[in-house]
């Protein structure tokens, strides 16, 4: 399966970020669902169950997308958030897997008495 990306695009409104794959592959990734699964070691910690649920996020918006070599992105959010390296492949996935994905995410939200739309610490 090939993970280059022909073209990347955020939306006016900064809420989507669109991939295009040169395989014809092409996946709109909601700004809320990046930031929430963020690769980032703030989100999904330095090790097997340190990671976090991110509430609050529904209204986040993509400031910036800086390449990181040749392999991946840097996407910061208008909430400061900065730190996630966003592989091709990683994108990739949640371009496939990404409703499945964030899912668990809102079920997990659930569990912990946490919403999309209130900020709180993350637990």
């Amino acid at each position: 399966m090939t993970m280059t990306p022909t073209e990347l695009r955020v939306s006016k409104d900064r809420r989507v970020l669109t991939i295009t794959f040169d395989d014809g592959a092409r996946y709109a990734l909601p700004s809320e669902m990046l930031r929430v699964l963020s690769p980032s070691a703030e989100v999904k910690g330095h090790g097997p169950g340190q990671a976090v649920t991110v509430p609050g996020k529904r209204n986040v918006e993509i400031m910036t997308v800086e390449a990181a070599g040749n392999y991946a992105v840097r996407i910061g959010f208008d909430d400061m958030h900065d730190s996630g390296i966003y592989t091709w492949s990683y994108l990739r996935e949640l371009g496939e897997d990404g409703d499945r994905l964030f899912a668990d995410y809102e079920r997990e939200l659930d569990e912990k008495g946490m919403t999309r739309d209130r900020a709180e610490r993350p637990r």
